[in-house]
């Protein structure tokens, strides 16, 4: 089985084209990025309508912003945890509590962009339980699992080549923060390491971040 993985920066978050049999998005950046998306996808040959599936790892601006847009341009059913639903579809924009000293600095940064960003609702077609969700359905050998703590709806996609898709579940670069750990904005870092720990025990091999660069999973280890 061949995995192609492509990874798109829409607006500082990396987000990911996963294709197997069949083609899924995982996150969709920050707002009106849907022209840098469809060049995104002319530069790999691939047609927006063969994207089914948008998984939203979770419903912050970074990461949901063009949702709406790019749900036009392919079709592709949009999902997220049923928590965070009325995120997407209303377009809120909640932030969670920082975490450490610049996690506090970056929060009043964070504070001021996010009342400048607008963005319309989007219909959301899948709202998540807490329980895996294969996606066989959609040509992917993978599933997705409820891995909170960043925000409590928070999602992660696991393939099972070990490739793991995390959202802001681990932070791993400038400006977040250096070398890989934990998010500078979580409503439970208990929570967020009970994920991790969650990862590592269904076979996760690679973190692909939002923020930061792809590592190995097995660092995850050392910071529990």
């Amino acid at each position: 089985m061949k995995t192609e993985i492509h990874r798109l920066s829409l607006g500082m978050c990396y987000c990911y084209l996963i294709k197997q049999e069949g083609l899924i998005l995982v996150d969709t950046g920050f707002p009106n990025q849907g022209k840098k998306f469809l060049k995104e996808l002319t530069s790999l040959s691939i047609v927006p309508k063969d994207i089914s599936l948008i998984i939203l790892t979770h419903g912050h601006n970074d990461h949901i912003g063009s949702a709406n847009e790019i749900k036009g341009l392919t079709g592709g059913k949009v999902a997220i945890n049923q928590r965070e639903k009325e995120w997407v579809e209303q377009a809120l924009k909640p932030l969670p509590p920082p975490v450490g000293l610049w996690g506090k600095i970056m929060m009043i940064m964070l504070k001021r962009v996010t009342t400048r960003i607008h963005f319309p609702g989007t219909p959301v077609d899948l709202a998540l339980g807490d329980e895996d969700f294969s996606l066989e359905d959609y040509g992917i050998h993978g599933r997705v699992l409820h891995t909170p703590g960043h925000t409590a709806g928070s999602m992660s996609l696991l393939l099972d080549t070990g490739d793991a898709f995390v959202g802001d579940l681990v932070m791993n670069g400038l400006p977040m923060r250096i070398g890989a750990g934990m998010p500078i904005i979580a409503e439970s870092t208990d929570a967020v390491k009970k994920s991790w720990r969650k990862l590592l025990d269904n076979g996760a091999k690679w973190i692909y971040c939002a923020h930061g660069k792809l590592f190995q999973a097995d660092k995850l280890q050392k910071l529990l």
